[in-house]
């Protein structure tokens, strides 16, 4: 159980130590680097969703012959859907965006960055979590080491975006340590939607595959609707494709090498 709970709490310690950044650095992050860690971030969630998620789901449906396509199918979509969902309902400005989305409010801006970066990060709590789960009922293909390595993927993936949310609130005015808190508190969703999906899966164990596609979906959804659009945005740009390689490749060598 001790490597389960340190499991749980490695990709929330990445945030801590990004948001940390406030009180060494000064100003906004050039939006450059911002591209740069986002891109990288988007390589790592994609990698991490098809090596760490979706082919174990597959692999365990296999008995199914050719409809062994249909759980994944099935979790990846509702995964999607879900996540469509929450778009709709929580009210968040994205980074760089001038407009809020979801319902009017009149919450202030830096608290709508902190819940756009909040919902970002449910699906990666969820993903973690099922995959302990997995491995806590000896699920095949699932293994300690696997889950570790999606664990470390998405804590080096959560470095920059500790830093991405905070440094952002501390331009605005915001002191330092309230703007670390803002991108600590952005993270502490992950391991709490770890430990609920790991209930929620433990009770439901030959869904699995399903759950796992169905984070895996969520995960894709966030690249596709946030990540994707923000390291691309403005005047062209490599610097976001290669970084989403260079994550890509750092997640797939994890997985592979650990898992």
């Amino acid at each position: 159980m001790e490597d389960v709970f340190w499991g749980l709490m490695i990709p929330l310690l990445g945030t801590t130590l990004g948001a940390a950044c406030v009180f060494f650095m000064r100003g906004r992050l050039h939006r450059s680097v911002q591209r740069g860690l986002t891109g990288f971030a988007a390589g790592v969630m994609v990698a991490a969703s098809f090596f760490s998620l979706l082919l174990p789901a597959l692999e365990q449906s296999a008995p199914m012959g050719r409809w062994a396509f249909l759980p994944a199918v099935i979790g990846f979509g509702v995964g999607v859907a879900f996540l469509l969902f929450l778009d709709h309902i929580i009210p968040h400005l994205h980074m760089n965006a001038e407009t809020a989305e979801g319902p009017r409010s009149h919450l202030k801006k830096t608290t709508m960055l902190i819940l756009a970066v909040t919902l970002h990060n449910i699906p990666e709590g969820m993903a973690v979590g099922v995959v302990y789960a997995g491995v806590l009922a000896g699920s095949s293909g699932l293994t300690t080491s696997g889950a570790m390595a999606l664990s470390a993927g998405i804590a080096i993936q959560n470095f920059p975006e500790g830093a991405i949310i905070s440094m952002p609130l501390k331009a605005s005015g915001m002191g330092s340590w309230k703007s670390f808190f803002g991108g600590f508190l952005s993270g502490v969703v992950e391991p709490v939607g770890a430990v609920l999906t790991i209930l929620l899966t433990s009770l439901v164990v030959p869904l699995l595959p399903c759950f796992l596609s169905f984070a895996a979906g969520a995960m894709i959804y966030v690249v596709v609707e946030e990540l994707i659009p923000e390291m691309s945005a403005g005047e062209h740009s490599d610097i976001g494709v290669v970084s989403f390689a260079v994550g890509f490749m750092v997640m797939m060598a994890l997985d592979v090498a650990l898992g």
